[in-house]
């Protein structure tokens, strides 16, 4: 690799990747629009970040499991339940794998779900208003790392667990490890209209590492397949005990035949402590309610539906084909690309070609499932996507590269550097029925001497490719924000259409909406204050209060009577110990404000929003604890 320094200023040789061919197909002119919507995880941001392709241009970060200031999401009355959980209030996340709800196969662009690792959760986010309107905490879990992936109909996103724990929770030794710690397997039903979720099960497994996930497709339609490793359940030391077997499985899980039993009566109710959180577009307010049980399944009692698919060890992605023939799981110490057959794994299970089991879940012969191997096709494999033309993408973590393969032939056709350390890598629709053939996106670990230095840490690395043709094209490098992971991307005429462009005042319920100037008041309740304020351009109404005290703890309940797209206002404050607020077109959010000392505190708009947007602004004077003053407000006259 060259130093920080050696790019810097250096324009690229006509023959290098950004030569002027690329250029033009990244090229968007002003006043014209990005083809595609890529939306990209935010890692150890805790959020979701909006892209345009081919141009790479950020549109937007989207706060879902972290508090954002930005917008004041996590601070305001409104959203704060969003980030309860059963440990409390949680003000930060891992978000790793976004996911697009589906139809028939085919990405709808009605919602994406996105997981938490590190406080098990799972988010929807409504693709209307690109906001999350739910999160649910998934219990018996720890690390949901193997998440949040869509059934073909969405009438699932699927969770795994990372780490085995003890299911229910106690005080035992670590070194029960083995045979005590259990793996859940959650299944979230959505509700078809609505998008509602609700955890409809658990499946309990053998505590392995649960790893990566994706659904079966067309024929494989009703199963999951997952990733495992640390099949030797070992506690300590990872990355030597939990190498020592030969292979490890891929978990088959039929979730039609769970289903079916559910439906007769099986499984139990477990108590469980866990949040569900739902914001509402109308009351613009945020709920949050405390579950106290789940179901649950043990897969020994449910007989054929789990089967563990061998597979060379520690393998992280777990990728089927648009087909749903082949599922692709790649063994990180392998040098070869393992790929399953499912039509083999049906066959197997009905001539019950087993070579054992764990737990009491039948094993099956490797032979008999393998669909083909892609021999020597790099170093360190990951994760697998696949175009409309029967080609699969692999990334391979240690040789930096990667390697376009046909399904079926195993052939390698072309092989690519990225730079540097790729982990997962997205296509359009790559994981549906339907994925587009037109570009490739990869997401690097590392970025030196690919940006400008900006001192030890830089932000990571996505290039994209051109992949139209039988040669993949580099065509552009840009940044992206936290950790990204994974990332789901569609069609931008998809989603564009259905865009909000304001709330409207006629369906705002909020209990504290002010919908008219006429509505703006200011009430005590003891030493509790609530302030009806109206925001339009270019003022507040009311914009001078006095009679507040010390001690008192006000409520600032904002509505923005803008009908009009693209104008929001902010609101902040002296002494606001939370953040600002960002109040949409029609919206009304709430910020608490604790006023410590006597004075008179100016409170103004914090988003540029006209040409008099500097003379949007108020006065709140504040008068000692025990003073006298009476509640006043005013708008267009001085207060007497």
């Amino acid at each position: 690799m060259m130093s920080c320094g050696d790019n810097v200023n250096k324009k690229s040789s006509a023959g290098g990747a950004l030569n002027s061919s690329a250029a033009e197909k990244v090229y968007v002119a002003p006043g014209e629009q990005d083809e595609y919507y890529a939306f990209i995880s935010g890692g150890y941001s805790g959020n979701l970040t909006v892209y345009g392709l081919p141009s790479g241009r950020l549109f937007k970060e989207i706060p879902v499991f972290s508090q954002f200031p930005t917008s004041g999401y996590g601070y305001s009355e409104e959203t704060k339940p969003m980030l309860n959980t059963s440990h409390g209030f949680i003000p930060w996340g891992d978000s790793h794998h976004p996911d697009i709800s589906q139809t028939e196969g085919v990405t709808d662009g009605r919602w994406i779900f996105i997981n938490e690792n590190n406080t098990p959760r799972i988010a929807r986010i409504d693709l209307e208003t690109f906001e999350t309107v739910e999160i649910i905490e998934v219990p018996n879990s720890a690390g949901n790392h193997s998440s949040s992936f869509v059934t073909e109909n969405t009438e699932y996103v699927v969770a795994g667990t990372r780490f085995s724990v003890p299911v229910p929770q106690q005080d035992i030794s670590i070194k029960e490890y083995k045979g005590k710690f259990k793996g859940a397997l959650s299944f979230i039903g959505v509700e078809k209209e609505t998008g509602h979720m609700d955890i409809k099960f658990q499946l309990l497994m053998p505590g392995f590492n649960y790893d990566l996930s994706h659904p079966g497709r067309g024929d494989s339609h009703g199963w999951f397949f997952f990733t495992t490793y640390n099949t030797e359940e070992a506690s300590t030391l990872l990355e030597v005990n939990a190498s020592q077997n030969d292979k490890d499985f891929i978990a088959a899980v039929n979730w039609k035949k769970i289903e079916e039993y559910i439906n007769n009566g099986g499984g139990k109710m477990m108590p469980s402590n866990y949040a569900h959180n739902v914001y509402d577009h109308n009351s613009h307010t945020a709920t949050s309610t405390m579950k106290k049980e789940v179901r649950v399944i043990d897969p020994t009692e449910v007989p054929g539906a789990v089967y563990l698919l061998p597979t060379p060890k520690s393998p992280h992605g777990c990728d089927v084909s648009p087909d749903g023939k082949y599922i692709v799981g790649n063994g990180k110490l392998s040098a070869n690309l393992t790929v399953h057959s499912f039509e083999k794994m049906q066959e197997a299970i009905k001539n019950e070609k087993f070579e054992g089991e764990a737990y009491g879940i039948p094993i099956l012969s490797f032979e008999d499932v393998l669909a083909g191997q892609v021999e020597q096709a790099g170093l360190g494999p990951l994760h697998t996507e696949f175009d409309d033309k029967g080609n699969a993408y692999t990334t391979f973590f240690i040789s930096s590269e990667v390697v376009k393969w046909k399904l079926g032939t195993w052939e390698v056709i072309d092989r690519k550097p990225t730079y540097y350390s790729v982990g997962h890598l997205t296509i359009a629709g790559g994981n549906s029925r339907e994925p587009d053939g037109k570009y490739m996106f990869a997401m690097n670990k590392i970025t030196k001497d690919r940006y400008l230095p900006t001192g030890p840490e830089l932000e990571h690395s996505a290039q994209l490719y051109d992949i139209s043709g039988e040669k993949m094209e580099l065509l552009l490098d840009f940044p992206t924000h936290g950790e990204p992971h994974y990332a789901a991307a569609i069609k931008a005429d998809k989603v564009a259409p259905n865009s909000k462009k304001f709330y409207k005042l006629s369906e705002n319920t909020h209990p504290f909406a002010a919908k008219s100037e006429a509505e703006t008041k200011v009430v005590r309740e003891g030493n509790v204050v609530h302030v009806y304020m109206t925001t339009i351009r270019s003022h507040f109404s009311p914009d001078n209060i006095e009679g507040i005290k010390v001690g008192d703890k006000v409520y600032f309940h904002i509505t923005n009577l803008e009908q009009d797209f693209d104008v929001p206002h902010g609101f902040a404050i002296i002494g606001q110990n939370n953040s600002e607020l960002l109040i949409m077109p029609g919206q009304t959010k709430t910020s608490v404000w604790e006023p410590k000392q006597v004075g008179v505190w100016p409170f103004y708009c914090t988003d540029f929003c006209s040409a008099l947007h500097q003379e949007m602004q108020g006065y709140i004077r504040v008068s000692p604890k025990d003073s006298d003053i009476e509640l006043e407000w005013s708008l267009g006259e001085d207060v007497e």
